[in-house]
């Protein structure tokens, strides 16, 4: 197991991520009582606490860290446990938006997706064609709106600056064509077929973790089972969820802690932490299929929600050879759940859709799981969800809390940005540049981590390098678990390295945060069960290493 430097919090010291003195980019169970531990004795204020360990979250600890803020991020749960693990995993354009006529949401979408592909995240973010199938029956508006709104895209894209050779140009294909991105296509009656290209991400789970790992590097301390309970503008009350007090019914692990500056990016958890902020959450459903229903496509199959001009459903490859169809758009009142779950009316539609561009029809029985996720929509009093802005908002509480909530995944790096921006300006905060437009997160090549630890790949899974980027030697090497590049499971290409990894340095403290964060095997059923024994076995050997 590799050892963690300490990290010096002092007003002088803000080392940077290539000085010798730099913290780790390692998050464990020891880096978290060491970091809780000093957080309990502090009895002078840090410069910014984040509540919330989403993307938003760990953009804003990332972005304030790497500027030389003293930041510290609380987390309730687990890294990427709410909205988002659940998203449809696009880093995408914004053509939605154009359609609406958001230029601007459009446009800030293509140039952030342009920054995660060519320099932040290219190893995590990747090309994504899609397809629209265009049949005889189809209506003429809907033969042609999905080809202008491609162009459109197009445009936008080389106007973010994203080259072609990186993402190609719209193009119409024929009917042969669309069946060799899609196999399983209904030949009858296709008459063409619209191509764009988009982007993936590898995972929206692994992005949160990559970002708050490269936060850490750079002094940040990211403390998951940390729930706030009470929060102002320079002052929190957290719990240790994982210590004897919660078991006890006691407030032993309760503390205060202060600071310069607090922000929430509690997601659609918004309005508990700032009392007056309201949230219309809107739930997003996917279900999860074996990718051979669809022939094993190499493209995401986009289907027209009939009576709608501007809503898509999609069929989108995944990994482990699954496909993930989605998305619904239902608006979800009420108190909201930890773990949304979908519903039969929405399994429904989805296969009612998606069945219209098919072959084979798919059915109940094809289904192999299913998530949801709610998006954090900021309420306006009316409309429809699918109607809602998908912007983001900044929010001030009389006692200086600021709140962020709304907003994209995809502009995770720019909401973060402004917040930091804002709480800088506002507090007097000793903050730098921004510099995370041109910050490589671990695993991509230039982070200095990543620099020193590459192995060449063609000794490695391409599983794993597509998952780790630069870092995948390093994943096999510091495994503390024998017959590190077996499988965990027969069928799945995840490596026993690669569990060890997420309990000694992307901080998995639980079988839940091994098999359904850094991993999404949980997704399905049997995959989990099957995958479970070692996930134990890691979390015993990160346990004894650290004895």
């Amino acid at each position: 197991m590799t050892g963690h430097a300490k990290a010096d919090h002092g007003p002088t010291a803000r080392p940077g991520p290539t000085d010798a003195r730099a913290p780790s980019t390692a998050l464990s169970a020891g880096r978290r009582a060491r970091e809780l531990a000093e957080l309990r004795g502090r009895s002078t204020p840090v410069d910014l606490i984040v509540i919330g360990g989403g993307i938003t979250g760990a953009g804003i600890a990332l972005d304030a860290a790497s500027r030389g803020l003293e930041t510290v991020l609380l987390e309730a749960h687990d890294l990427a446990f709410g909205t988002s693990r659940w998203s449809s995993k696009l880093a995408h354009g914004g053509l939605r938006y154009l359609a609406t006529g958001n230029v601007a949401i459009a446009r800030r979408s293509a140039v952030e997706r342009g920054i995660m592909l060519e320099r932040t995240a290219p190893h995590l973010v990747r090309p994504l064609a899609q397809v629209v199938p265009v049949y005889r029956d189809t209506q003429p508006v809907g033969a042609v709106l999905p080809g202008l709104g491609f162009v459109a895209g197009t445009v936008l894209s080389r106007l973010a600056g994203t080259r072609a050779d990186r993402l190609p140009g719209a193009r119409v294909l024929g009917p042969r064509r669309v069946a060799e991105y899609v196999p399983g296509v209904r030949r009858d009656g296709l008459r063409f077929g619209h191509l764009n290209w988009d982007c993936q991400l590898v995972d929206d789970a692994r992005l949160v973790t990559a970002v708050a790992r490269t936060a850490a590097g750079h002094g940040a301390r990211v403390i998951t089972r940390a729930r706030v309970l009470e929060a102002s503008g320079t002052r929190v009350t957290v719990r240790d969820e994982l210590g004897a007090g919660v078991a006890g019914g006691g407030d032993d692990d309760e503390f205060t802690l202060s600071a310069r500056a607090v922000v929430s990016a509690t997601g659609v958890w918004a309005g508990q932490t700032t009392p007056g902020v309201r949230v219309r959450p809107s739930r997003g459903t996917h279900l999860v299929l074996d990718a051979a229903a669809l022939g094993h496509p190499v493209g995401a199959l986009t289907v027209p929600v009939p009576g709608e001009t501007n809503r898509f459903c999609f069929a989108i490859p995944a990994e482990f050879g699954r496909l993930h169809v989605g998305l619904t758009d239902v608006d979800a009142p009420g108190p909201v759940p930890d773990v949304p779950e979908s519903t039969e009316a929405e399994i429904d539609f989805l296969l009612d859709v998606v069945n219209r561009a098919l072959e084979v029809r798919l059915t109940r029985d094809d289904v192999l799981g299913t998530f949801a996720g709610l998006r954090p929509l900021v309420d306006s009093g009316d409309g429809d969800t699918a109607d809602l802005s998908r912007d983001h908002a900044l929010l001030t509480s009389d006692n200086g809390l600021v709140t962020i909530t709304g907003g994209k995944l995809t502009e995770y790096r720019l909401m973060a940005e402004q917040v930091v921006d804002l709480v800088a300006g506002r507090a007097g905060l000793p903050a730098g540049p921004c510099r995370t437009a041109d910050l490589p997160l671990v695993g991509a090549p230039g982070h200095p981590v990543a620099a020193v630890a590459a192995t060449s790949a063609g000794l490695l899974p391409a599983s794993l390098v597509a998952r780790y980027g630069q870092e995948a030697g390093t994943v096999v090497a510091a495994s503390l678990l024998d017959r590190p590049l077996e499988a965990v499971a027969e069928g799945l290409d995840v490596t026993r390295a690669e569990f060890s990894y997420a309990v000694t340095h992307e901080g998995a403290l639980t079988v839940d945060d091994v098999l359904d964060r850094r991993s999404r095997i949980g997704l399905v059923a049997t995959d989990r069960a099957a995958a479970e024994p070692v996930a134990r076995q890691a979390l015993a050997a990160g346990r004894a290493a650290a004895d």
